[in-house]
């Protein structure tokens, strides 16, 4: 199932999550890193966390953590546990927060890439999005896609 984040009973595993599947994946600095470390608190504050989860007072197997601009849905971070993975949960919570965004007036979304995660560029691929250019700054692809489309009959 897909719910809303329980800061006090999820953020443990989130935080264990961006530290063992997103951490490694990037390319800054240490000093960015553990500054991006310190604020990750403030940073789950902002924007929607939704996570998935076997059932509803489980534990999060993985989570998506995403902010609305205007017409643009912002992508901040997404990640699964490796045990659930290929199993949909990925695909489920990108799901879910499109239509979140798309619900609010979002006709776009956007989400960086580090540039050596390649499942993770296969994965947003195979959910429609390509890659609108690649910031070298900070070793990533910027991903869209358009929504407005995506869910009319």
């Amino acid at each position: 199932m897909i719910r809303y984040r329980r800061p006090k009973q999820d953020d443990a595993v989130i935080l264990d999550l961006i530290e063992k599947q997103l951490v490694p994946l990037s390319h800054l600095p240490q000093t960015v890193i553990n500054q991006i470390r310190k604020d990750l608190p403030r940073r789950l504050g902002q924007g929607v966390t939704l996570v998935a989860c076997p059932d509803y007072e489980s534990d999060p197997l993985g989570f998506v953590h995403f902010m609305l601009h205007g017409d643009l849905l912002y992508i901040d971070m997404l990640a699964i546990a490796p045990a659930a993975r290929r199993k949909r949960w990925g695909n489920m919570l990108m799901d879910r927060a499109e239509r979140f965004a798309l619900s609010r007036g979002c006709l776009r979304a956007k989400i960086s890439v580090d540039a050596g995660n390649a499942p993770g560029i296969s994965f947003y691929q195979k959910l429609g999005y390509s890659v609108a250019r690649y910031q070298p700054q900070n070793f990533c692809y910027e991903f869209e896609k358009l929504l407005a489309n995506r869910f009319r009959a």
